[in-house]
């Protein structure tokens, strides 16, 4: 039986694997997945940084690790898909501009830019993910604007790097 104790802020397996026991600490490591999935984690990484790999659950850690990565794009698609809704309002709603869409605005430069920073390997990734949000986010303009999508233009009228700059808003015509 597998015997856990806190140490800090992980849990350590309580006993060394000998001949035999590897099988055993996977099914428990398993199971720990399906009923805790912190404690699960806090084990996976102690075996992962201990060298104790017959300790490690490799299915589920693998799909944790590409569900991670899957999340971080998410994100940024998610962040872009705000971004360009509130581009897409200031630009074609000028008489309700405001204070909270400028601070939406900058918030979300500073979260995807930030999240670049983290994962950078996503810039190669940018190209599909922008058309991506930009479509999502004239769907999204359409319905919180109640203007028609055939208003906004077919394809982003603008690049990452407009959409990037502080000093950028769309005026009539951008």
């Amino acid at each position: 039986m597998l015997k856990w104790s806190c140490t800090g802020r992980v849990f350590l397996c309580g006993e060394r694997t000998g001949p035999g026991k590897g099988r055993a600490i996977w099914e428990a490591a398993v199971s720990l997945y399906e009923q805790d999935f912190w404690a699960w984690c806090r084990v996976q990484a102690q075996a992962l940084c201990s060298g104790h790999l017959a300790g490690l659950d490799l299915v589920n850690l693998a799909d944790e690790i590409e569900e991670a990565g899957q999340a971080d794009e998410n994100e940024l698609l998610s962040r872009l898909e705000v971004l360009f809704i509130h581009l897409l309002k200031w630009r074609f709603q000028p008489a309700r501009r405001g204070r909270s869409w400028r601070l939406s605005i900058a918030e979300q430069r500073r979260k995807i830019a930030r999240r670049l920073e983290r994962s950078p390997s996503l810039k190669h990734k940018l190209p599909g993910i922008l058309v991506d949000a930009y479509g999502d986010a004239v769907l999204g303009a359409e319905r919180e604007t109640g203007l028609d999508a055939s208003v906004f233009p077919a394809e982003s009228p603008w690049t990452f790097e407009q959409i990037m700059d502080a000093a950028f808003l769309p005026e009539e015509g951008h």
